[in-house]
């Protein structure tokens, strides 16, 4: 099959940092699902792993890509959710190949149905972002979709893929939500998305938010450097608030802050549960489900904002550089293979 790989951890400048290469398909194991791929899509994390890691060149292709929408041509023996010609979508897992090859053997635990109203383009950059995001607000904040009507959420970062998600579960969820964005084409982005305000995280966030109106807010959600915001973080939640973070601080972080508010901190990673092989790792199946009938019921906005045809190694650097170049809205989809 075609697939998309580097054998060097590159700059995506360098024309050898993703080239169309030929590997063999794989047989799904017995939970598996054996997907052809229509549709992926860049989040950092692809960035990331692709700059990062040892500089030696690879004796065998590295396979990467954590968004998916395609349909399923094979199930394993022991399959329950999903018989072949079922369209799906998922985020994948850390430690295997991943979704930029033509076919894809992924845990059914991790995949959900996509949604019917989406194109590929469109589903392609919803799963990893939508469980991020998901995850976030549902699982280590404990919201849920009930109303909660005068209560607040900081969202910084609202523009980027997980933040234009959270933009919109947070809005459903009842929430005032007040997101962070500098530039003028991210602040039209999170005001289409339904954001109630939106202050610039390059300036000083607790005199902003206190200048709304809000003294405190109830839940911060932090989705770029951790570092630079803790203090106005640990200032501005109320007392029992909720925070979670996605990113890694470089900088050890000072809980002791929180401890007179007896506010939590939580983090969240969308791959903890198959990188754990955890007992609750249906949920991400359950809750793509649950994101495909929102979409299907038009109650969420696509976040697909650049778009690639067809998958290969030129349009992935393409795709890359987007990510790289600290513009994006959004995201980033390609789909159909040459």
């Amino acid at each position: 099959m075609k697939a998309v790989g580097f054998y060097q951890h590159l700059p995506i400048t360098d024309p050898a940092s993703f080239e169309d290469v030929t590997i063999p398909i794989l047989t799904p194991g017995a939970h598996d699902l054996l997907v052809q791929v229509q549709g992926v899509s860049v989040n950092p994390v692809d960035t990331g792993v692709r700059k990062g890691g040892r500089k030696n060149k690879l004796a065998h292709p590295k396979i990467i890509g954590w968004d998916s929408v395609g349909t399923v041509t094979a199930v394993g023996p022991e399959v329950t959710l999903f018989t072949p010609g079922d369209r799906v979508w998922y985020a994948g897992e850390f430690t295997k190949a991943g979704s930029d090859e033509e076919f894809q053997t992924i845990d059914e635990r991790i995949v959900g149905h996509a949604p019917q109203k989406l194109t590929d383009q469109q589903a392609a950059a919803i799963p990893l972002v939508g469980l991020t995001a998901y995850e976030a607000l549902f699982e280590k904040m404990h919201l849920d979709f009930t109303s909660h009507q005068g209560e607040s959420i900081l969202i910084i970062n609202g523009s980027g893929g997980v933040g234009s998600m959270a933009v919109q579960l947070a809005k459903l969820a009842g929430l005032t939500v007040i997101a962070t964005a500098s530039k003028p084409a991210s602040i039209d982005w999170v005001n289409q998305l339904g954001t109630d305000y939106v202050v610039d995280h390059h300036q000083d966030l607790v005199k902003q938010v206190r200048a709304l109106g809000f003294k405190n807010v109830d839940y911060i959600l932090n989705l770029n450097n951790l570092d630079a915001h803790w203090q106005e973080i640990a200032e501005l939640i109320r007392p029992d608030g909720m925070i979670a973070a996605t990113t890694e601080n470089h900088r050890l972080i000072d809980l002791q802050a929180l401890t007179k508010k007896r506010a939590t901190f939580a983090w969240e990673w969308m791959y903890s549960k198959s990188y754990y092989q955890t007992e609750n790792m249906i949920t991400q199946h359950d809750i793509l489900d649950h994101i495909a009938q929102l979409y299907n019921d038009k109650a969420l906005q696509p976040i697909d904002t650049v778009y690639y045809h067809p998958i290969n190694a030129q349009n992935m650097r393409k795709a890359h550089a987007d990510v790289e170049s600290g513009h994006m809205v959004g995201k980033v989809s390609l789909t159909a293979w040459s």
